[in-house]
C-alpha cells in the first residue's frame, strides 16, 4: 500500500517504518470444568495430593513445590514460606490444603521415621538417600499426566480464574506472589473487554 502511495507521490516514507510490535504473550483458555473436578479424588498418593493443592489452589510452579522444605512450613499458624531469588512469599494455606498437608507429614513421618531430607515432599528414592535430593521433576510431571493435567495448565488456571473473580492486579501479585507484569497479563486475558484501552 505504501509503495502504491510513494509512486503516487502522495507520502515519501513509511510512517510505520521503525515502529517495533513486541510480541504478543497469549494465555491458554482455562481448564474446562471436568478437567479440574474430582482431580484430588484421582490422585492415588497423598504426596500427589499436596502437590496438587499446591498448584491448583495456591498457583505455585513445580520447581518451587519440589524445592519446599519442611522447616517451611508452620502449621500452627497454617503458613507455608516460598523462598524465591530476591524475596519470601507466605501463603495463607486454607483448611483443605492444611489437611492434607497434617496427613502427608503423618504418612511421611510413618514410613521413613529416619529420613533426614529436609524436602517437604520425599519419594521412595529421596527419603533415605544419603545426598537429600529433592524429589524429581519427572516423578512430579508423572503424578500430574495421570490426572490429564499439566502442572502449568492448572496454575495458570487457578490465576485466570482469580483474575476473573477481581479485576485487581495487587490481589494477585499480593495471593500469588507473582510480578505485576504478570498480574496484569492475567488481568488483560480475562478482562479484554476493559483493558484493550489501556495505555501500553
Amino acid at each position: 500500500m505504501f509503495r502504491a502511495l510513494k509512486q503516487e507521490q502522495l507520502i515519501f516514507r513509511n510512517p510505520t517504518r521503525g515502529v517495533v510490535v513486541g510480541a504478543v504473550q497469549t494465555l491458554p483458555p482455562a481448564l474446562p470444568s471436568d478437567v479440574l473436578a474430582g482431580l484430588l479424588d484421582r490422585s492415588n498418593s497423598t504426596a500427589g495430593r499436596l502437590a496438587l493443592a499446591l498448584v491448583a489452589v495456591h498457583a505455585l510452579p513445580g520447581h518451587e513445590v519440589r524445592q519446599l522444605l519442611t522447616a517451611d512450613l508452620d502449621l500452627s499458624k497454617g503458613h507455608l514460606v516460598v523462598r524465591r531469588v530476591l524475596r519470601r512469599h507466605t501463603i495463607h494455606l486454607e483448611e483443605f490444603t492444611q489437611g492434607i498437608a497434617m496427613e502427608w507429614l503423618a504418612e511421611r513421618h510413618r514410613r521413613w521415621p529416619g529420613s533426614t531430607n529436609p524436602y517437604l515432599l520425599v519419594s521412595q528414592q529421596s527419603a533415605m538417600h544419603a545426598g537429600h535430593p529433592p524429589v524429581t521433576a519427572t516423578m512430579l510431571k508423572r503424578t500430574f499426566r495421570e490426572l490429564d493435567a499439566s502442572l502449568s495448565q492448572l496454575r495458570q488456571d487457578r490465576i485466570l480464574h482469580e483474575a476473573r473473580k477481581s479485576a485487581d492486579p495487587l490481589r494477585l501479585m499480593r495471593l500469588f506472589g507473582i510480578s505485576d507484569t504478570t498480574a496484569m497479563r492475567y488481568i488483560s486475558a480475562a478482562h479484554p473487554e476493559s483493558t484493550t484501552k489501556l495505555p501500553r
